[in-house]
C-alpha cells in the first residue's frame, strides 16, 4: 500500500490482533488512538511536506520528494519549496537524504549513514529501549507509548511490503509494491475492507491524526539529541544532536502539512456512481493501474488474497509488540485490557437500596 492509507489500516489491524492476543499495549493504543495513528505514519514519513508553491495562489503544493512541475490548483507555475533554519535552505529531497533513515530504522540510510542501520533481529530491543527512555525523560504519558507504537507498525510495515525484509506473500497485478498495484491497495483498503467490513469512519479518523502534537520522544529513537538512555547504551552509533533543531521544525511541519493535505486524500479516495450504478474510481487512479475499473481492482485484490495479506501483516506488527513487551518491565506490569468498571458494573454497585 501506499502512503497514508496503508500504514494507518496495518497499524489498526496490528492493535486488533494485540488486542486479541491480550497485550498489555492495547489499553494504552485503545486510549491514544489518535496519537497511535499518527505515529504510524508521521512517525517514519518525514518527507509529509510540500514540494512546492503555487505562484499565483500562493499555496503549497504536491508531496514532499514527488516532482511537480505544474500547480494542480491553476495549471500555472509552481517554485521549489523550502524549509529555511539558521541561514540554510533544505528541500524536501534535502529533508528526506537526512532523516528517512533515522525515522525507518532498518532500511532508507543514504551513503555513509548505511551503516546505522538497525538490523532486523534488533528491532525489539531498539523500540524497548526507546519505550523505556520516554519514560525516564519524558514523563509517564501513555500518549506518547502510543506514539512509539505506532511507529513500530511503519517499521515493520514498510519493511515487510517493500521486501526490504520477507514474510508477506502478495502478487498483485505486477507484484507486491509497485506504482500500477499502490492505487488498488489504497481503494480496496479504503472502501471495501476499511468502509465496509470494519465500519471505518476515515474522515475522522485521518482528521483527527493530523492534529496530533509533536511527541518529543520522535526526535530520541531518531537519534537527533546527545546520546543518551538505554538507547544510548545499546546503540551508541549515530547520533547528531547538530540535527536536532532541523527536525523539530520539520515534525511541525510534517503536523501543519498533513492537516492541509488530509481533505485531498480523501477527495482522492472517493468513488462516483455511474447511469447503471456501477462505483468508479478517479480516471487518474485508474490510469495508474493501466485502465481498470473499480470492480476490476477488487477483483484482482480478491485473486492475490489481499485480505490474507492484510492478515500476515497484522499478525507480524504483534509478533514485534509482543517481544518489545517481552523485553519491557515496565509494559509487563500493565494491565492487558481496559480495567475500567464499565457503566453496567457501576449500575450494580450503585443501584439505589430497595
Amino acid at each position: 500500500m501506499s502512503g497514508l492509507i496503508g500504514h494507518t489500516t496495518y497499524a489498526m489491524l496490528a492493535a486488533k490482533a494485540a488486542a486479541y492476543r491480550q497485550l498489555p499495549v492495547s489499553p494504552i493504543i485503545e486510549r491514544h488512538y489518535a496519537s497511535y495513528l499518527a505515529g504510524s505514519y508521521l512517525g517514519s514519513d518525514i518527507q509529509t511536506l510540500p514540494e512546492a508553491v503555487c505562484v499565483d495562489t500562493g499555496q503549497e503544493v504536491g508531496y514532499g520528494t514527488v516532482p511537480l512541475e505544474k500547480s494542480p490548483i491553476t495549471g500555472g507555475a509552481v517554485r521549489r519549496w523550502k524549509l529555511e533554519v539558521d541561514g540554510k535552505s533544505y528541500s524536501p529531497r534535502d529533508i528526506h537524504t537526512l532523516f528517512y533513515g533515522r525515522a525507518h530504522i532498518v532500511f532508507g540510510w543514504r551513503g555513509e549513514d548505511k551503516r546505522h542501520a538497525i538490523a532486523w533481529e534488533d528491532i525489539p530491543d531498539y523500540i524497548a529501549s526507546v519505550v523505556d527512555d520516554a519514560i525516564g525523560f519524558f514523563g509517564p504519558s501513555h500518549r506518547q507509548l502510543a506514539y512509539i507504537f505506532g511507529w513500530a507498525t511503519h517499521v515493520v510495515g514498510d519493511s515487510l511490503i517493500k521486501s526490504v525484509h520477507p514474510g508477506l506473500h502478495l502478487h498483485l497485478i505486477d507484484g507486491q509494491y509497485t506504482p500500477r498495484n499502490r492505487p488498488i491497495q489504497d481503494l480496496v483498503t479504503f472502501h471495501e475492507v476499511g468502509r465496509r467490513e470494519l465500519g471505518l469512519n476515515w474522515p475522522a479518523l485521518l482528521h483527527d491524526l493530523a492534529k496530533t502534537p509533536v511527541e518529543p520522544v520522535q526526535v530520541h529513537y531518531m537519534r537527533c539529541r546527545e546520546k543518551s538512555g538505554r538507547l544510548g547504551a545499546h546503540f551508541p552509533d549515530g547520533w547528531q544532536p547538530d540535527k536536532e533543531k532541523l527536525l523539530r521544525l520539520v515534525l511541525a511541519k510534517n503536523r501543519e502539512y498533513e492537516a492541509k493535505r488530509t481533505s485531498g486524500i480523501l477527495k482522492d479516495m472517493a468513488l462516483s456512481k455511474g447511469p447503471d450504478g456501477t462505483l468508479n474510481c478517479s480516471p487518474e487512479l485508474s490510469a495508474r493501474t493501466g485502465g481498470l475499473s473499480y470492480q476490476e481492482m477488487i477483483e484482482a485484490a480478491d485473486k492475490a488474497n489481499f485480505r490474507h495479506v492484510l492478515w500476515e501483516m497484522g499478525e507480524a506488527i504483534a509478533d514485534l509488540f509482543e517481544n518489545v513487551v517481552g523485553l519491557q518491565a515496565y509494559l509487563q506490569e500493565m494491565p492487558s485490557s481496559v480495567s475500567d468498571p464499565t457503566w453496567g458494573v457501576l449500575s450494580k454497585r450503585w443501584k439505589k437500596e430497595e
